[in-house]
């Protein structure tokens, strides 16, 4: 039983109950009918209600799309296309430039 069907037997519990003048139909009392069916929809309500709650959820939650590709873009690194001397390292010296080393595009 949903929200507004325990709202709809609390109105027609309500109508029963206050609205109509009659006091029984065929043996029934009508009034008592209308508290009895105004109190299936309080219970109904309240257990909507429960149930409702359990399936909220309380904490952000974060929005996914299926079945599309997520791309992921990275910088490029720069890289210098010109030609560099190798460096020939001594232990206890400072850098030297290769003296053999030769460009191949003729810089």
């Amino acid at each position: 039983m949903g929200i507004g069907v325990s709202v709809l037997l609390l109105a027609v519990g309500a109508i029963l109950a206050f609205a109509v003048k009659a006091t029984t139909i065929m043996g029934v009392e009508v009034h008592t009918v209308g508290y009895i069916v105004m109190a299936a929809g309080v219970i109904g309500l309240v257990w909507s209600l429960i149930v409702a709650s359990r399936y909220r959820r309380t904490g952000p939650v974060d929005a996914v799309v299926a079945d599309q590709p997520v791309v992921v873009r990275q910088a490029a690194p720069v890289v210098d296309e010109r030609p560099v001397a190798p460096v020939v390292e001594h232990r206890h010296a400072a850098p030297v430039v290769d003296p053999q080393y030769r460009p191949t595009d003729g810089v």
